[in-house]
């Protein structure tokens, strides 16, 4: 498998032409939402082609987040090629010193495209593509994938909340486009498939229509941005009746409540759902959480189609991953603002496309979601910007290394940390005092340590930290903890938190 690897890149690499690059990026997507990774019955033709047809990198994970939004820095990150502790504070706004992906590829001769979703500021935006369509999340949010304010493309980055849009149906079905009534279009979830298309549809839809209309002999970069299948988890109908209620299968780490206070248990995401969640509840969000990954999985499939019927497919490297993991009733919990693998930082990372000719190569190296960036670089021969922090994976890809990373780190605010290597998992959860108190105030607080052997629990059901036949690893594990947390920088001088986890912990 290896010599595959390496012969088909060699190739790779002598082709007159460079290789489109096309970056698929879904939302609040865990590992296990793909069928062909996790094995579970959520349905996902296409993405799970691009899997067999590709390299998946099994241990791909995103380092963390300094705000519940944890969309906000794995965008940053991916978008940079920085780990969380070099971002610009949480990762709203890029600095220009931070060179973008799609800077770097505008740098190498590329044409750079953007659809969907950007979560960072309007400068950075406007400076990392060349053009783009139907940007979210400029100002207005309507809690609503039926109803969602979307922006036309700005060279200059000038978006203002009263230019954002609306497609609907009118009386005929037929779609017409509205501006946002910033003062009596009341947020949601209140649309259905009747008022107007899909978030997924329209993104979709905006790809097709570049890749279909592209005549340039440059090549192309595009960063196509979903908002799918974050909350409101809202897809049509015949999507919904795939996943009846009860015949949903609780998964393993299924949990009413999550059985400590872990820091953040009281946030939006957590609110979507009753305490305690009970099967029924669960049942109810894994089905919503199946039905728009399918419908989602529906729309990249036409993007597919489009590169292969268009010619392009042959040329191009398709980048698939996902922004973090999330609870859906795992632990006890709904949201993704934890360290745990699937509830908050395991995600789908697939290398696939005509460009890359492995067929089902599945690499177990640690990996970030900030390593993409170079990554690409690298196989697109483009040159890595110096802000990059992230580690090529090309040569693992190469059969070259078997690893670029020994372990991972995670960090949740100032709450939760977590430490990766080997077949084990340390986490801790340090109690966030009462936000009333003065700093001076402050007592430590409560502490959980959570030891998981990860290759034989993945979905970390069982607690190994207070057995006597692993005390010596977890006092070894948290010593290698606090001294990687020193070497990357894990401080409240880089996040700038009111207080550190290390002060408490």
């Amino acid at each position: 498998m290896v010599l595959l690897c390496t012969v088909s890149l060699n190739s790779f690499a002598k082709k007159a032409k460079k290789p489109n690059v096309l970056v698929i990026y879904t939302d609040d997507h865990r590992y296990s939402g793909v069928h062909a990774l996790g094995g579970q019955a959520v349905r996902t033709p296409n993405m799970d082609q691009l899997a067999n047809t590709g390299i998946v990198f099994e241990n791909a994970y995103l380092m963390g987040a300094f705000t519940g939004a944890t969309c906000v820095p794995s965008r940053a990150m991916l978008l940079t090629g920085r780990q969380l502790f070099k971002l610009d504070g949480v990762g709203r706004s890029i600095p220009k010193e931070h060179t973008t992906i799609g800077e770097a590829f505008g740098n190498a001769g590329y044409n750079t495209h953007m659809v969907g979703k950007w979560h960072q500021d309007n400068p950075s935006l406007a400076r990392s593509f060349d053009d783009g369509a139907c940007v979210m999340s400029r100002g207005v949010y309507l809690v609503d994938h039926w109803r969602m304010p979307l922006w036309d493309w700005k060279k200059d980055g000038d978006y203002k909340k009263k230019e954002g849009w609306l497609l609907e149906y009118d009386e005929n079905g037929k779609e017409v486009k509205r501006l946002v009534d910033l003062k009596n279009d009341k947020r949601g979830p209140t649309g259905t498939e009747k008022d107007g298309p899909h978030t997924s549809e329209i993104f979709a839809r905006n790809a097709i229509k570049f890749i279909n209309e592209y005549d340039e002999k440059d090549p192309y970069f595009m960063y196509l941005a979903f908002h799918a299948p974050h909350d409101p988890r809202q897809a049509p109908k015949k999507y919904k009746d795939m996943y009846p209620e009860d015949e949903i299968s609780l998964l393993p780490s299924y949990m009413p409540q999550h059985p400590f206070d872990n820091g953040h248990l009281f946030l939006r995401d957590e609110e979507l759902g009753p305490w305690p969640r009970t099967p029924e509840v669960a049942r109810k969000h894994l089905s919503d959480y199946y039905a728009i990954i399918t419908h989602l999985d529906a729309q990249i499939g036409k993007v597919i189609a489009a590169l292969k019927e268009s010619g392009q497919y042959e040329n191009t490297i398709i980048v698939f991953a996902g922004d973090s993991g999330l609870g859906v009733g795992n632990h006890g919990l709904l949201g993704k603002q934890n360290v745990y693998d699937e509830d908050g930082v395991h995600v789908p990372f697939v290398l696939s496309g005509g460009a890359i000719k492995e067929q089902g190569l599945r690499l177990d190296a640690y990996c970030y979601i900030h390593d993409i960036f170079p990554t690409v670089c690298d196989l697109a021969k483009i040159e890595r910007p110096a802000s990059v922090t992230g580690k090529s994976l090309v040569p693992v890809i190469n059969g070259e290394k078997d690893k670029v990373r020994d372990f991972t780190y995670h960090a949740y605010r100032q709450h939760q940390r977590a430490y990766r290597k080997g077949d084990y998992k340390l986490l801790e959860f340090v109690k966030a005092p009462d936000k009333d108190w003065k700093l001076g105030e402050l007592t430590r607080g409560s502490r959980t340590t959570l030891l998981f052997n990860i290759k034989n629990d993945p979905w970390e059901t069982t607690n190994l930290a207070f057995l006597p036949d692993y005390f010596d690893l977890v006092k070894t594990m948290q010593k290698e903890m606090k001294e990687k947390a020193i070497e990357l920088g894990d401080s409240n001088k880089n996040t700038k938190e009111q207080y550190d986890f290390w002060d408490f912990y």
